[in-house]
């Protein structure tokens, strides 16, 4: 029996495979193992026994069934992360790999020894894979995101370690795509603590606004993609750069009146804008109702789930919320989702130091 035959038969806990003769790569797909030959034509089917699933999504109970053990994850995430076999993370061959027990590698051309959590974010991580794979489907399901103490419970680990999972899966959320085209709407909001409910001592006193918040400017591609980028300055030249940086040339932006904007359009872009202090929120096809929506989830997510957001990391998190609207959309079945959050994994490594740096 192949390695791939032992890995599908591993999967589904032993049940009875119909395994061919000329056996590719297996793919995984909404609870189902597709066996397929060389030529890219499936060739078998087979799914675990009185699993009956949603066209959209998956229950926690059903996840549990797919991924009762690390064994069964770990062929999940090397079936995704190394569609054509394990390869090297050094030497990045594929061809020279002997497989170990334990789901260890070597690799005969640079004698790399590698598991599929290596170059990843779960790299020298102590907490099994089947516990990643569940913190990932908390994020991509949760809309308003899921706070690390609510984690801790969910997998059964403390508190600061489940605050350093959801940090490196939020690294394994950043922008990884081209430039946005199309209209694109642009505005920006302020995120941080009132202060009003801070401690005397730590009140700035300059005023009301944005004192004391950090401003994101975010940008959605309409009928597409979201980028949200925490920036240290509203003005004209920072948002400029940052537009130029994100959006395809030729494009058409919406943005509302802010001064910010004015010089935006000529060589660049096609500029229209939408006036909300005489009350104007949508005319014609033109509007920024779309980028407002993206900021009331993630100011509520802040608000309501996190509490407290500190500017070092609010990268991250308005990553991981961009990409529940991008890759993780609900418009999406949970496991294709749940896929195109594991393939954001690799070369993503985030080290505890790092990350409270």
């Amino acid at each position: 029996m192949t390695i791939a035959e032992t890995a599908i038969a591993d999967l589904f806990d032993r049940v009875e495979v119909a395994l061919c003769r000329e056996l590719g790569k297996p793919v995984y797909y909404m609870g189902i193992i597709y066996l397929t030959s060389r030529d890219e034509i499936p060739i078998f089917v087979r799914q675990r026994k009185g699993f009956s699933m949603s066209r959209s999504t998956i229950s926690t109970f059903q996840l549990f069934a797919m991924f009762p053990d690390q064994e069964s994850a770990r062929i999940y995430l090397e079936t995704l992360l190394w569609p054509q076999g394990p390869r090297c993370p050094v030497c990045g061959l594929g061809d020279k790999i002997t497989a170990k027990k334990g789901g260890y590698y070597r690799c005969r051309q640079c004698n790399e020894v590698f598991t599929v959590r290596t170059g990843t974010v779960f790299e020298r991580s102590h907490v099994p894979l089947h516990k990643w794979v569940y913190a990932m489907y908390l994020v991509v399901t949760a809309r308003k995101g899921i706070s690390s103490m609510q984690l801790a419970k969910e997998i059964g680990v403390t508190q600061k370690t489940a605050w350093f999972v959801l940090g490196r899966l939020r690294e394994a959320c950043g922008p990884d795509f081209g430039k946005l085209a199309g209209i694109v709407e642009i505005d920006e909001v302020y995120v941080g603590g009132l202060e009003g409910n801070k401690h005397e001592h730590k009140k700035l006193n300059m005023g009301r606004g944005p004192v004391g918040k950090q401003a994101v400017l975010g940008m959605r591609e309409r009928g597409g993609r979201t980028i949200g980028v925490p920036i240290p300055a509203t003005d004209a030249g920072t948002i400029t750069d940052v537009i130029i940086q994100a959006v395809e040339v030729g494009s058409t932006i919406h943005t509302d009146e802010a001064g910010a904007y004015v010089d935006i359009g000529g060589l660049f872009f096609t500029h229209e804008t939408i006036n909300h202090t005489a009350g104007e929120y949508s005319r014609d096809d033109v509007t920024t109702n779309g980028i407002e929506s993206v900021f009331a989830v993630l100011k509520r997510g802040i608000y309501g789930t996190f509490h407290h957001v500190s500017p070092k990391h609010l990268g991250r998190y308005v990553d991981e919320f961009a990409f529940r609207l991008n890759e993780g959309n609900v418009a999406n079945h949970t496991l294709d989702r749940l896929a195109s959050f594991v393939k954001g994994v690799a070369g993503k490594r985030l080290t505890y130091k790092a990350l409270i740096a």
